[in-house]
């Protein structure tokens, strides 16, 4: 196969990916308002221009399309509304410093995920405003994002489900559900849909063939089974229920479209399946025990760093040679 129809297959798969995560897109756009596309907008325009500034200086023409992947992921993991800046740092983040620094195809690390987390370390105070459902007009997002100084409305952002649950330390599992407003039905309010929409997306790929069922099942497999191992019930103490964690934060828009990242994860089918196992049991215990209410990015960056093992772990053990 020559280059140009290696690139030319990875712009179709990418623009599969891009076409699967319009259902989580719209879901998220539904119970949050503007700031989903306000987000969109800014990490594509700033994906789109810093790939062709980084192609031009490496003189090369193609462009596989994965850095528009990488900002799409990141507006939908940010929180809405949050500083232009924030979104355009994340952007160049990832894609400098996670993509093109090792060559452009060759990134031991998510990028997506790297920029992720750098953002999540250098500013945790914007990176944990989640807006409360239906956000803002357009109006009063755009000046909420670009610092306008607008008349925000009073109470903009609340707690999310997972944070709730971190800190909880006296109301059981039904009395939550039952008066917090960042709960719904057997997760958070609204994320379970957005999860649902994911999850149609991720089996679009499957049935597309964009990648195979390893890291996905590894990583929500191992998600359930801890979660319901270390499950007990309502009581205060509660860590919520396998459900509750499956439909919860950025369960599924890890499981299929982070974990199943080609260039950073591994290559043969019991490594893959291995790597998102670690990856659901690594979120399960940062969101329980960790210092942050979504492990995901720090799952997958950890399970990055794991990946020789791991393909060294899945490689079929050569037979004794004897004389």
């Amino acid at each position: 196969m020559s280059a140009g129809e290696t690139v030319e297959r990875q712009q179709q798969a990418m623009k599969r990916v891009l076409l699967a995560t319009v259902p989580g897109l719209l879901a998220m756009f539904w119970l949050y308002g503007w700031g989903v596309l306000i987000n969109l907008l800014l990490a594509g325009t700033c994906a789109l221009v810093l790939e062709a500034g980084v192609q031009r200086l490496r003189q090369r023409s193609a462009n596989d399309l994965s850095g528009l992947v990488s900002a799409t992921l990141l507006a939908l993991a940010l929180p809405p509304y949050c500083p232009w800046w924030l979104c355009v740092a994340a952007v160049a983040s990832a894609l400098l410093l996670g993509k093109h620094l090792y060559g452009g195809n060759q990134n031991p690390f998510n990028p997506a995920m790297l920029g992720y987390a750098l953002m999540l370390v250098a500013f945790p105070q914007p990176m944990t405003h989640w807006p409360a459902s239906h956000g803002m007009d357009l109006l009063a997002g755009l000046q909420q994002v670009f610092g306008l100084h607008g008349n925000a409305p009073d109470a903009w952002v609340q707690a999310t489900a997972l944070d709730t649950l971190r800190i909880n330390k006296s109301l059981t599992i039904d009395e939550l559900f039952a008066g917090n407003p960042s709960f719904g039905y057997v997760a958070g309010r609204g994320s379970e849909w957005v999860n649902l929409a994911f999850l149609a997306g991720g089996l679009f790929l499957l049935q597309q063939r964009v990648f195979s069922w390893h890291a996905p099942v590894g990583m929500l497999g191992s998600l359930f089974i801890i979660s319901w191992l270390c499950w007990n019930g309502s009581g205060s103490d509660s860590h919520g229920s396998p459900l509750f964690h499956l439909l919860t934060g950025a369960s599924m828009l890890g499981a299929f479209f982070i974990v199943t990242e080609p260039v950073s994860g591994p290559k043969s089918p019991r490594a893959r399946l291995m790597f998102g196992a670690g990856a659901g049991l690594l979120t399960y215990l940062i969101r329980t025990w960790g210092g942050y209410p979504d492990g995901v990015a720090f799952a997958v960056l950890l399970m990055n760093l794991a990946v020789p093992a791991l393909e060294r772990l899945a490689a079929p053990k050569q037979p004794a040679v004897t004389s």
